[in-house]
């Protein structure tokens, strides 16, 4: 099998084997003793606790295997190599947006960083995909699906 390559902000990569770390850890751990204890309760085979003990056991295992991937697999963006002349991944640029008179900032970071509640978008978003190569003062479009946003680019930084 072979995976995509993940584009990663050397922060996205901390966070990330923070994550692979606590579940090699702590949550292996915790599902050992959860199987271990619903065994004690004797037949297996109608214990719903041994069942969804293995089940957590199976996700854990599984999200190990995919965080292991994506690091082994990283194309990692050097904060050295962030420019602040054109938008990039890792870049934090303010926008004004022209509908509403509203500044927004974001952080261009990869698919596996995203989180939109945070403004952390992802590359491959439209916002992002529209916003990428841009320089401040331009004015962008991206196609969402409510439409078109409008943007100015305002500020671009590391």
């Amino acid at each position: 099998m072979t995976y995509k390559q993940t584009v990663l902000t050397t922060k996205g990569v901390e966070k990330l084997e923070q994550e692979l770390l606590h579940l090699k850890t702590v949550k292996r751990r915790e599902v050992a003793e959860r199987i271990k204890q619903a065994m004690s309760f004797g037949d297996i085979s109608e214990n719903s606790e041994y069942d969804e003990a293995k089940n957590k056991q199976a996700f854990i295992e599984g999200r190990i295997v995919v965080l292991e991937n994506m690091l082994k697999n990283a194309l990692i963006v050097d904060d050295e190599d962030i420019s602040t002349d054109v938008v990039s991944i890792g870049s934090i640029v303010k926008v004004l947006d022209i509908e509403f008179d509203d500044t927004i900032e974001y952080t261009i970071v990869g698919s596996a960083e995203a989180n939109p509640s945070l403004n952390m978008i992802s590359n491959e978003s439209p916002v992002g995909r529209a916003l990428i190569g841009k320089a401040k003062g331009d004015e962008v479009e991206a196609k969402v699906p409510d439409g078109v946003i409008k943007f100015k680019i305002l500020e671009i930084r590391k």
